[in-house]
């Protein structure tokens, strides 16, 4: 069977889209369209119902998915045992991060790594953290650069490499910015604008919260802080964001006496993987410069 039919079924699955699956994989519509009906073919049956614009997995098509994602998983790590004997550095490094992380703190990194070793392909996937575990766990990607769990998985391998200062903030009219001795308690008299409830950011508040013995309302949640920032800065709700983008007059800062929150932001993988030269290379990198890291 040919890997390059399996890769075509797994991004049809994974984008839900026969053009969306066509641009990942630099190829035409067409293309994706005929290496599926070859695989339909060779299996000898229909891997996908198409009924309108919808595109649905049918029972073999389900029952094909995991086999074909370990059957990949093995040859991408068979290449890479053998590659990696060799010592050469390239190939392509699939690296997912956050969106936050991407744009405020990993670019120094990128620019650094791709400047040593310009001969490796670097395949950026934007996901929110707890996705990226998942992939990470599943074995869809070698390296993530994410907020790290506060409990760690136990298959996770994590290097810190910042500690991400989050800061209460809200409209400078909003009622709580006229408080002077503000606590916790005058917080949870208004509602907040978090991201979703299973993101590690608002479980840090909950657990805050929690402790304290107080309610916690949630007005809306996203987890696009620059969205979040927005509806802040126009008094719909505080907040509590990084301090590198807080920094903006539509916003006021919160002084909370006592309370001070941050997040473990770093690089993980899985401890059983075989990482290539170049996931090897990345690694170093965030190692050493996480020996002398400052806030960022």
């Amino acid at each position: 069977m040919d890997t390059q039919l399996l890769k075509a079924f797994l991004t049809v699955v994974e984008t839900g889209s026969f053009s969306v699956a066509a641009q990942q994989l630099h190829i035409t519509q067409p293309a994706v369209s005929k290496r599926i009906a070859l695989l339909e073919q060779q299996l000898n049956c229909t891997l996908f119902d198409r009924i309108a614009r919808n595109i649905n997995l049918t029972e073999a098509g389900k029952a094909l998915r995991p086999k074909a994602e370990v059957i990949l998983r093995e040859i991408e790590e068979a290449e890479t045992l053998i590659t990696n004997l060799s010592g050469n550095i390239g190939g392509e490094l699939k690296l997912t991060t956050s969106h936050h992380i991407g744009l405020h703190h990993l670019p120094k990194y990128l620019k650094t790594f791709a400047d040593q070793f310009p001969q490796v392909k670097l395949n950026l996937d934007f996901k929110d953290s707890e996705i990226a575990l998942q992939q990470i766990l599943s074995g869809e990607t070698e390296l993530a650069v994410v907020t790290l769990a506060s409990q760690p998985h136990p298959n996770i391998e994590e290097t810190q490499v910042w500690q991400d200062p989050l800061e209460f903030v809200c409209a400078p009219e909003h009622p709580i910015a006229q408080i002077t001795d503000l606590k916790l308690k005058d917080l949870s008299k208004y509602p907040a604008i978090l991201p979703e409830l299973n993101t590690y950011t608002t479980q840090l508040v909950s657990q805050l919260f929690a402790s304290k013995k107080l309610p916690l309302e949630l007005r809306m949640a996203t987890n696009y802080l620059e969205t979040i920032k927005m509806m802040v800065s126009i008094g719909l709700g505080w907040s509590l964001l990084p301090k590198t983008i807080t920094l903006d007059e539509n916003l006021k800062i919160l002084t909370l006496n006592s309370v001070q929150v941050h997040r473990r932001l770093g690089l993980i993988h899985h401890k059983e993987r075989t990482l290539s030269n170049a996931s090897r290379a990345f690694l170093k990198l965030f190692k050493e410069t996480g020996k002398s890291n400052v806030l960022l």
